[in-house]
This record gives structure tokens, sequence and C-alpha cells, in this order.
């Protein structure tokens, strides 16, 4: 008996086709399952349309309901979730699943870099690729959450998109792909399952900015975010979690507020770590209270901090932490 995956669209390029205005996602996940026929030798395939957006204009809204897709999905009994995705936002989007969706069956995410209508798009081959890893042995019954794209398989935590336009834009910096997939079958790496620590709620109303530290910048973004009643900061500091000497006063004055912050790194690789002192410092940061967010994007680390908010209830920072 074959295994039963759903495929969940989404809209994204992997979707799109070209028009007057510039493109726009027209197919339906339906659509693209039709185009690709090898996938009916892996799986059981029907497909559900959640959404039917370009992932540049992506939601938390949004990633709950396909959240809630997947879940609902996943109490019909179905052995695995693919979801088609835009690919400026999937990153994100998958994370949002690994830290709500606890399943015991694999979600896994997919699109394209060329559109559906383009003379070589890779979509087909993505989505065959998503299919053939959640339909697989090796990911049954683990549940987490994973990318697939240009034939590699890559956790939802880690991976992250490192290129404008290239087939293989998807990498895990220092962890490496769990699974790649191939005419030969699956090669494995290491240990399929989440990476991230469950939070209990599925969708948040918390706002919570990203700020990001250069030469010069000031406090400013960071003050103008608390007089508009932010819920939460992250910090892209420098290196290894440095800011700026005006940034690092503004983060004491939100800690002060009762505000949480959480300082990620603009390095692509590595984990923050508190070593220097002096205005800006790492180590003066974590004497104000700062959230260490480790190796996490300021991107995933907003959607983990916006998710703890909502879930803690409160802003209490020691809670949060």
């Amino acid at each position: 008996m074959s295994p039963t995956i759903t495929v969940l669209g989404t809209g994204g390029t992997i979707a799109s086709t070209a028009g007057e205005a510039g493109a726009t996602p027209e197919r339906s996940g339906a659509d693209l399952v039709s185009a690709v026929p090898a996938i009916g030798e892996y799986a059981d395939v029907e497909a559900e349309q959640v959404l039917q957006t370009p992932s540049y204009d992506m939601d938390l809204d949004g990633m709950a309901a396909i959240a809630r897709a997947a879940a609902g999905a996943a109490e019909t009994g179905v052995d695995g979730v693919v979801v088609t995705h835009g690919t400026d936002t999937m990153e994100e989007s998958a994370y949002y699943l690994d830290l709500v969706c606890d399943l015991d069956i694999p979600i896994v995410f997919t699109g394209a870099q060329c559109r559906f209508d383009e003379v070589s798009p890779d979509g087909p081959a993505n989505l065959l690729t998503a299919v053939r890893a959640a339909a697989h042995d090796f990911f049954a019954d683990m549940g987490g959450v994973y990318v697939a794209f240009d034939g590699e398989i890559h956790a939802a935590r880690e991976v992250t998109k490192t290129h404008t336009s290239a087939l293989d834009t998807f990498r895990s910096p220092d962890a490496g792909p769990v699974a790649a997939l191939s005419h030969a079958g699956l090669r494995t790496f290491r240990e399929p399952g989440s990476r991230s620590a469950q939070v209990d709620v599925t969708e948040t109303d918390a706002a919570v900015a990203i700020v990001a530290s250069a030469a010069g910048v000031s406090g400013a973004p960071i003050r103008r975010a608390l007089d508009a009643g932010i819920n939460g900061i992250v910090v892209a500091g420098t290196g290894l979690g440095n800011t700026t000497g005006v940034i690092e006063s503004a983060v004491a004055d939100a800690i002060k507020a009762g505000v949480p912050v959480v300082i990620t790194s603009r390095c692509v690789g590595g984990t923050t770590a508190p070593v220097y002192g002096g205005p800006g410092g790492g180590e003066t940061l974590r004497s104000h209270g700062v959230i260490d967010g480790g190796d996490l994007s300021a991107q995933k680390a907003r959607l983990k901090l916006a998710l703890v908010l909502k879930a803690v209830g409160s802003n209490n920072i020691e809670a949060i932490r």
C-alpha cells in the first residue's frame, strides 16, 4: 500500500506565472501535483489549497493557517505533509511549524527559484523530492519539519536561504542537510526529527521588531519601537553578538521598560557569545539582561519570541528566557 501524502498549496514562485504587472502565484497545489506524474510512483497524494500568496508577503496569521492545515491533515491519518511555498520566507514558515506542530509525521516544505511557466522550472523536481522524503521510511513516525530543495532535505531550525536566485540556495550552516535524494535513493547524514523546543500555542499577536546593528547605527529604531508599544525586540548584532554603543544603551532602556530583547548575529554561521565588554560589547549587553539567541537567525528568533510571548502571557523576561 502506497504512503498517503497531503500537499498544502500556499503560492510562491513554484505556483507563479508571468503577467504584464509581474509574476504572481496562479497555479494551485493540485496543478503542481498533476504536473509531476512520477509522484504517483511514491505516494497517493491529495492537494489542499491553504493560501495563494507570494512568500515575501507571508504573515504570522498565514503561518498559523498552514500549521492548522497540517495538523488537520495529520488527524486524517496521512503519512506526511508537503507544503509548497515561496522561497523568500520558506525558512521562517518551516521554523514556525517546527515550533508549534507536535506531530509524529514529517512536514516537508518545498518551492522553486524558477516560475511554473519558465523553460526549465525547478519546482517539479523539488516537489518530487519533497513527496519522496515525506513518504520515506527514514522520516516515518519521527515528526519534524524540513525543507526539501535541489535534492537535499534540511531541518527547519537550521536551514536558510543563502542566494537570491541559485537553485541550491538552501543550506544549513554548521550542520549540513539531514539527507539527500537522488536516482540511487536516500542518502542519510543525520537523525531525522525536530530540532526545536515546542511552544504550546499555534498563533500569536505579539509584535516583535528586528533591529540590525551596523557601523554608526543609532539607537533610534529601538526607541521608536518602544514608543510604538512593541512587545519584544530582536537585535541582529555584529560578529559574536555585539552592537554599537548607542544601540546597547537603547537595549538597556528597553529591558528596564520590561521589553525582552534577544541578541543574535548577522553572521550566517556560528553562535553568539558574550565576550566583549565596553559600549556595545556582548558581555555588556548580557549584563543588561538580553536573551542569548544562540545560533538562531534574527528572523527565526523573532518568530520564537513572538510565540513564547503569547505562550507566557506576559513580558516576564525570566519566564521568557
